[in-house]
């Protein structure tokens, strides 16, 4: 299989591809969970954080048999994915309500911690003496901490989890879910980590059935909008936005981040190196950058990089808010 030149790709508005293509049959359904959830937690005036992780397919067929995945998100943003799982866990510890939209049956909060382990999960588990199955006394304290804290949260029902699996789920999903949360306007925080794929073929430019696998196959990708400058610009603009950069080249990061920035016009990346990513990231702002660092010591103590990020980010969350205040006055 070879691909054409991503130079003959065609650049397709924002407006073009939702008209152009159909949105998942679910989301009707997912909108109206979106809608309850942002009511309740905005009347109760709570702060909410959108949350998205994994990586998007593309399919090569409408009747899908075979489809390109996010490379990246296989391997680059793997371990990153286990990361955003364990800051959308600190959102909650510190008050915001979260959606968390995720890469269908990829990692969750939570139960990440028994789901991805060195332990296959049935080692957590025990067979009792009378028949019954208990948790194995060796694990017991720290999954006892883990199910209170998210016993606690569902109770209150501070997380919502909403899935996608192609690049279209994740788009449509992505315009629905920030024009609901629009009503929050500066209380909401957008949190996009999610490894999105670059290109696409149009449905109308699909087979319609399996391609039969008789010869060699050249693929014609179109280029898929870039979403952030809308976003940015007309379905959140009072929303705080932040962006992920990461790269394994430390002489791109900066002037990419800030490209980024002044190409889109949100608030914050969060730039990052691939061999570096659990312990160091800078927040680059339009006016500034700063430096997340990890001790030796702290990284002794499997302390994670992301409980030092997002009271930095929360904290510049409420500066955000403060002043939209002052400005309305």
């Amino acid at each position: 299989m070879s691909l054409l030149d991503n130079g003959s790709s065609e650049i397709i508005n924002p407006d073009t591809y939702f008209q152009t293509n159909t949105p998942p049959r679910t989301l009707g359904e997912n909108e109206n969970r979106v809608k309850e959830f942002v009511n309740k937690h905005n009347e109760a005036g709570r702060k909410i954080v959108l949350i998205t992780s994994g990586g998007t397919t593309v399919p090569l067929e409408n009747s899908t048999v075979r489809f390109i995945d996010n490379f990246s998100a296989v391997l680059k943003f793997f371990l990153l994915s286990i990361i955003i799982i364990s800051q959308s866990t600190n959102f909650l510890e510190m008050g915001y309500a979260v959606i968390f939209m995720h890469r269908q049956f990829s990692l969750q909060p939570y139960s990440r911690h028994y789901s991805h382990s060195t332990n296959c999960f049935l080692d957590f588990m025990e067979l009792k003496s009378d028949g019954s199955i208990g948790v194995n006394s060796k694990y017991a304290p720290k999954m006892k901490a883990v199910l209170e804290k998210y016993q606690e949260f569902k109770k209150n029902e501070t997380l919502l989890f909403l899935d996608f699996v192609t690049v279209s789920d994740y788009l449509f999903l992505l315009r629905s879910v920030t024009r609901i949360m629009s009503v929050l306007k500066e209380h909401a925080m957008y949190y996009l980590a999610a490894a999105v794929s670059d290109f696409f073929i149009p449905a109308q430019k699909m087979p319609q059935h399996k391609i039969q696998s008789d010869g060699g196959l050249t693929l014609t990708m179109d280029q898929v909008p870039k979403f952030l400058k809308p976003m940015v610009t007309n379905w959140v603009p009072r929303g705080f936005i932040v962006s992920f950069k990461l790269e394994t080249d430390p002489a791109l990061l900066i002037d990419k981040s800030r490209h980024a920035l002044t190409r889109y016009g949100h608030q914050i990346v969060i730039a990052n190196l691939l061999t570096i990513r659990k312990r160091e990231v800078i927040l680059i702002t339009r006016d500034s950058e700063f430096q997340i660092k990890l001790t030796e010591n702290e990284i002794a103590e499997n302390i994670e990089i992301e409980s030092r990020i997002i009271p930095e980010l929360t904290k510049r969350h409420d500066e955000w808010i403060r002043n939209a205040d002052h400005a309305d006055m």
